[in-house]
């Protein structure tokens, strides 16, 4: 490990991993609560997910939104793939000085409407204002409260060879709509990105499909890094078909030209969901009639399962495998 933070380290692949890993989880991890996005407990008489974020992306206005809305959906987001209702949320700032005030209004009232779209309140917050050169503008953090409805629980202990993967959306939009905002990066888009709050569809996914056995939203280090965590997690193999994974054609295009793999590009308001194969159309259908999954796709499946940690495969369209991991090093800064 290396015995200094680096920019590496927030981008959500292997050093990310490895400092969660052997500094975070080694300090405060409780077994298989550590293994969700939301931590589950018991609150009698509910069971409570409580989850915890920051906000640090650059620039805090793009296209598609800001760092307020990323800061909600992403909180709404956690909750809602460890199978929880959004109930509550807190909010910290820390404020450079300088930042125009009109600029703090408006992302503070994205938030507001964000949180309103997704049904959850912000209860409690928090403001400091750092000297100029301290901070970048503004950083967010944020808890959110949620309650797991009792029968309605995500069930990984189910998962089985033959369950399907299926991704809600295309990927990569929120990586590209950040680079094409910054001036510097030279780079002509009209992507959007794809911010959002998911609880909505995620709530008529749980309430209407049986055998869903995990959720969860690729955001830093992408689909690829996603998948390879569930998988080392849970104990279980996958392949996923390159051809099949949903992306825009102006995603390949941008990341043809910078270089960048779009599996590994962050996302904000899509999910991974692993489900009995058997409803593996149902939940299509469910996922297709909310505009926030139209484009959702079968993307593989689970391949086996395992004793120690999972292995993610990769199938091209010239018909080769190969292994993927998590993004290594750094690939894109301060996303999300």
């Amino acid at each position: 490990m290396l015995q200094r933070i680096n920019l590496a380290h927030g981008e959500g692949g292997e050093l990310t991993y490895r400092l969660i890993k052997d500094v975070f989880e080694k300090a405060f991890g409780h077994g298989e609560h550590t293994k969700h996005d939301s931590a589950i407990f018991q609150c009698k008489p509910e069971t409570i997910a409580l989850t915890t974020d920051s906000y640090v992306v650059k620039p805090i206005f793009f296209p598609g939104g800001n760092i307020g809305k990323l800061a909600v959906a992403g909180t709404v987001n956690d909750l809602a793939v460890s199978g929880a209702v959004p109930k509550f949320m807190t909010a910290g700032f820390i404020i450079e000085e300088g930042l125009p005030l009109k600029d703090l209004k408006e992302i503070v009232h994205s938030m507001a409407d964000e949180a309103g779209k997704a049904g959850i309140r912000i209860i409690a917050g928090d403001t400091k204002v750092v000297e100029k050169g301290s901070a970048d503008q503004l950083f967010i953090n944020t808890s959110g409260i949620g309650t797991v409805e009792s029968g309605h629980k995500l069930q990984p202990k189910h998962i089985q060879k033959g369950d399907s993967i299926i991704l809600s959306g295309t990927i990569g939009d929120h990586g590209i709509a950040i680079l094409s905002a910054r001036e510097e990066l030279g780079l002509l888009s009209d992507t959007v990105s794809d911010c959002a709050s998911l609880n909505g569809l995620i709530q008529s996914l749980i309430h209407t499909i049986d055998g869903i056995r995990i959720l969860k939203d690729p955001t830093r280090g992408g689909l690829a890094t996603a998948l390879v965590e569930l998988c080392e997690d849970f104990h279980f193999n996958c392949e996923i078909n390159e051809g099949s994974i949903p992306i825009r054609n102006d995603i390949h295009g941008a990341c043809d030209i910078l270089g960048y793999d779009p599996l590994y590009l962050a996302n904000e308001g899509k999910m991974i969901l692993l489900v009995d194969s058997k409803m593996e159309e149902q939940a299509l259908q469910v996922l297709r009639s909310h505009p926030l999954g139209e484009n959702a796709a079968v993307i593989g499946q689970v391949t086996g399962t395992t004793n120690s940690a999972g292995k993610l495969y990769l199938k091209t369209p010239l018909g080769t495998t190969r292994s993927l991991q998590r993004l290594a090093g750094l690939m894109l800064p301060r996303i999300c």
